[in-house]
């Protein structure tokens, strides 16, 4: 239990320690339902044979995912599909196209990834695939790991010929279809090199000028496109440099993934591309075949999450499936819900404000969520501008609101609550900010079943944050105390950390964020790396999100790991290095080695036996010579006697 006697002072402390970094992505909250996944692979098919073009999404942080097209060929809408390529090998697969290989009629995978090019047969149906693995189908070619593919008849023979982008040296490579539509045949001795973009080349078949035989469009490491148009014919090749087609688009992006596909319906091909950062670029045509035109189209895949003003988020995950969904107060006095239907890494947004129908309250309310009433269901709590707080019960049908919950519990006005156990004893705290910048804290002096508020004025004393406080609390900086970030009317940011009883104020880490009016800040870990991110609410009713790149060792965890886990490093990309961090569940001896995409030993950062606990490591992006490495893609090995995890890294100079 928290000291009661102890005095609050607030220290603005020197900078010593605690540099931090954080790098803004507010594409995170992106309405659309598609994840912003890192180096994102977009890849389109029918893949439930109903005439339009369904949405298959490669990256490095996991196998594909399937978004079926639940619109049309003219307005196409993506939501979540099943899980069609739960076969797929992590390690076949960072991304992949969907074709008919063996002339059956429905719509096989080729894939790329570490382990080389891989063909998994679909042993299902046109409308329902199934897909199963055939070895060593293309085991006569030599392509390196992470082979891009991509497939179309080149010379009219009704088969499928191959293209591969090489991620090494950024060759663009073609191999004839030497067998039947039935039965594939591809050589590398039968192989040509057609064009070199640089390192990592993503080539795309498309007919964009609509003259019958296949243009290429390739992405690259840089920004930009390069486009070959042929101006031949489908027996004889001949390529023109056109890529003045695409001239401003991907140049503020990079890692830049490309397609063409029809998505309005009017045989013109549209384009989509990812890219590093992760969130879909999608550019209608609105030309025609000889000249296209690009209008971008920013709600397909993009968008914004926006509450219609004073949004004040909250994560908890509310729907019970392993991921953080968003609650958020807003302007006119109603809770917004949005579900998270990405990933851990990967979140998605849909909105189901509904149902929270029933709540109702004053202008710019605030909600805090959490199970205050012990019975597994997370209740509401909500302020308003009245200063008041209300109690909302979750009855798993609907919510209850009880009155007598906060009796007598108020403050001046701007209610901002939050729920938090503070004291450590299993039950949650209340915890609230107001229009004059206090914060006042409640102790549950009951129980996880029957909640007692008894005010601790001790907590937060005097302490004065500015208007409009809101507040969220965690560990910044995992240095094993407790900070508080606190956002006000004035655009204003502050950390403070409890140390020794006393919160000391480091401004120095959160200087360089920048916030809008009425900044409600929240806490959380949006993209599993093991430290805290920070969400910001504002006046205007959208969201923006800071990335934590900077994490401090913590010496002495307050709980020891129960599995293994390798965290994605951070910052990834990356330059000059990269935080790497594990958790090991029992002692025993691991290594933690850099490979190059060639599967070549870079450097060995870890060879020796550990206790149980979590470990923090950095690569420098130096070889065992001590020499700095080429830009590039890197895979970090983590093995044990019994477990092996792998994580890609791109390094930047």
């Amino acid at each position: 239990m928290l000291i009661r006697s102890l005095q609050i002072l607030i220290i603005v402390a020197a900078s010593v320690g605690y540099s931090q970094s954080w790098q803004q992505n507010d594409n995170v909250f992106n309405p659309s339902g598609i994840p912003s996944l890192p180096f994102s692979q977009p890849r389109f098919a029918d893949m439930d044979n109903d005439g339009d073009q369904d949405l298959i999404l490669g990256s490095i942080s996991e196998t594909p995912r399937y978004f079926i097209n639940t619109g049309s060929v003219t307005i196409p809408h993506f939501e979540v599909g099943a899980d069609i390529f739960a076969p797929v090998l992590e390690l076949d697969c960072e991304l992949g196209v969907c074709i008919d290989l063996d002339n059956d009629g429905d719509l096989d995978f080729i894939s790329g990834g570490y382990s080389g090019l891989q063909f998994y047969e679909n042993t299902g149906s046109p409308e329902s695939a199934t897909f199963l693995r055939i070895a060593d189908f293309f085991s006569d070619l030599d392509l390196g790991s992470n082979p891009v593919p991509h497939m179309a008849d080149m010379d009219g023979d009704d088969d499928q010929d191959l293209v591969i982008g090489y991620s090494e040296g950024g060759q663009v490579r073609y191999f004839q279809n030497l067998g039947t539509p039935e039965d594939a045949i591809f050589l590398q001795s039968e192989s040509e090199d057609w064009f070199d973009v640089g390192l990592y080349a993503y080539p795309w078949f498309s007919d964009l000028d609509i003259d019958g035989d296949m243009d290429i469009l390739i992405g690259r490491d840089g920004y930009g496109f390069y486009y070959y148009r042929n101006d031949g014919n489908e027996t004889e090749w001949i390529w023109t440099d056109a890529s003045s087609q695409f001239t401003g688009l991907g140049n503020d992006t990079y890692w830049n993934s490309p397609c063409l596909v029809d998505l309005t319906g009017d045989n013109l091909q549209d384009l989509v591309f990812g890219s590093a950062s992760g969130p879909l670029n999608y550019y209608a045509n609105t030309g025609n075949a000889e000249n296209a035109e690009w209008t971008a189209v920013p709600t397909l895949f993009g968008g914004v999450l926006d509450v219609g003003g004073a949004s004040n988020p909250v994560f908890i995950d509310f729907d019970d499936d392993g991921d953080f969904d968003l609650l958020s107060g807003s302007q006119l006095g109603d809770i917004k819900y949005y579900e998270n239907t990405g990933t851990m890494v990967g979140p998605a947004w849909t909105a189901n404000h509904g149902i929270f129908n029933s709540i109702d309250h004053s202008i710019y309310s605030a909600v805090a969520a959490g199970d205050i009433s012990g019975d597994g269901l997370l209740d509401l709590v909500v302020g308003d501008l009245s200063g008041n707080l209300f109690y909302h019960r979750n009855t798993g049908s609907g919510f209850v609101y009880e009155s007598a919950m906060f009796t007598g519990i108020g403050v001046s006005g701007w209610s901002s609550p939050r729920l938090f156990d503070l004291d450590s004893d299993q039950d949650l705290d209340l915890i609230i900010g107001d229009e004059n910048g206090g914060i006042s804290y409640f102790e549950n002096t009951g129980n996880v079943i029957e909640a007692q508020w008894t005010e601790d004025p001790s907590l937060f004393g005097d302490l004065d944050v500015g208007s409009n406080a809101v507040i969220t609390l965690g560990d910044v900086n995992l240095d094993g105390n407790l900070d508080m970030i606190t956002g006000n009317l004035f655009h204003e940011i502050r950390l403070f950390s409890l140390e020794r009883d006393v919160w000391v104020e480091h401004s120095e880490i959160v200087w360089e964020i920048t916030a809008g009016q009425n900044a409600s800040p929240a806490l959380v870990d949006l993209n599993a790396d093991g430290d805290l991110d920070l969400a910001l609410g504002n006046y205007e009713g959208t969201f923006n999100y800071f990335e934590n790149l900077t994490i401090v060792s913590v010496d002495k965890p307050k709980e020891y790991p129960q599995q293994v886990h390798l965290y994605a490093a951070y910052p990834n990309p990356f330059n000059p290095s990269t935080n790497i961090q594990f958790d090991l569940e029992k002692t025993e001896k691991i290594s933690l080695q850099i490979y190059n995409i060639n599967g070549k030993l870079v450097k060995t950062l870890l060879n020796q036996q550990l206790a149980q606990g979590t470990y923090h490591y950095s690569w420098d992006a130096t070889n065992t010579q001590a020499e700095v490495v080429p830009s590039g893609v890197y895979l970090l090995v983590f093995q044990s006697k019994t477990t092996t995890l792998t994580r890609r890294l791109l390094f930047l100079k």
